[in-house]
C-alpha cells in the first residue's frame, strides 16, 4: 500500500499542471454571466449577436410572461405576455455587459412600442432583462447615452423616445429546438428588416 501511495503522489506531482489547468478552466466557466435582450423576432437578434461576437453562447426563448412552459404559438398569440428574447452567456473579462447593451441598441429600433418592422405584438417589445443590480444600473446608463445620441440625431430611429423596458429577469423558457440558431440552419430564412447595425 505504501508503494501505491508513493506512486499516486508521484503521478499527482507529474500532472500538477493538468490539475491546475483543469480547475482554472472550470473556474472560468463558472464566471460566465448572462445577458437577456428582447428586440423583435429572436431569429435575427441571435443571428446578429453571433455574427459580431465570436466568444459568446446564445439561445432563444421566452421571458417576461405569466404562463408556465409556453409554446411558440401561444407566445405569438400575445396571450402569455412573454417576449421573444435572446439569452447570451459571456465572459465579462472579454466582453463587457455595457458593450452588449450598446450593441443591442445598435441593432434594432427601440422607439417603437410592441413592434419591430412588420412584426407587431407584445412578444416583439424592446426589453432588457437584467440579472443583477449592476446590470440594471449599466442598462440605465447606456439607455440614457443612446437617448442623448438620438436627441442629437433624429434620423437614428423612427421615433424620438426610447421605449425599451428595463426589468428584472424572471423565469426563462427555451424556445423549441428548431428556433435555436435558426438563421445559421436556414440562411434564407426570415429576418426582421430593422435588424442591422446602425452605428
Amino acid at each position: 500500500m505504501f508503494r501505491f501511495l508513493k506512486l499516486n503522489q508521484s503521478s499527482f506531482k507529474n500532472n500538477k499542471s493538468f490539475f491546475v489547468n483543469y480547475f482554472s478552466t472550470n473556474n472560468k466557466m463558472t464566471n460566465l454571466e448572462k445577458a437577456t435582450f428582447a428586440a423583435g423576432c429572436f431569429w435575427g437578434v441571435e443571428h446578429i449577436f453571433k455574427k459580431h461576437f465570436n466568444d459568446i453562447k446564445t439561445r432563444v426563448g421566452y421571458i417576461g410572461g405569466k404562463t408556465r412552459n409556453p409554446g411558440y404559438r401561444e407566445v405569438c398569440s400575445g396571450s402569455t405576455g412573454h417576449a421573444e428574447a435572446c439569452q447570451i452567456e459571456f465572459d465579462p473579462t472579454k466582453t463587457s455587459y455595457e458593450t452588449l447593451v450598446e450593441f443591442f441598441y445598435k441593432i434594432h429600433d427601440p422607439t417603437t412600442a410592441n413592434k419591430q418592422g412588420p412584426d407587431v405584438g407584445t412578444q416583439y417589445r424592446s426589453a432588457i432583462f437584467y440579472h443583477s443590480l449592476e446590470q440594471k444600473e449599466l442598462a440605465e446608463k447606456v439607455t440614457k447615452q443612446v437617448q442623448e445620441r438620438l436627441d442629437n440625431d433624429k434620423k437614428l430611429y423612427s421615433g424620438n423616445d426610447i421605449v425599451t423596458e428595463i426589468v428584472e429577469a424572471d423565469e426563462w423558457y427555451d424556445a423549441e429546438d428548431y428556433h435555436q440558431k435558426y438563421l445559421e440552419k436556414n440562411p434564407s430564412g426570415y429576418e426582421c428588416p430593422t435588424h442591422f447595425v446602425r452605428w
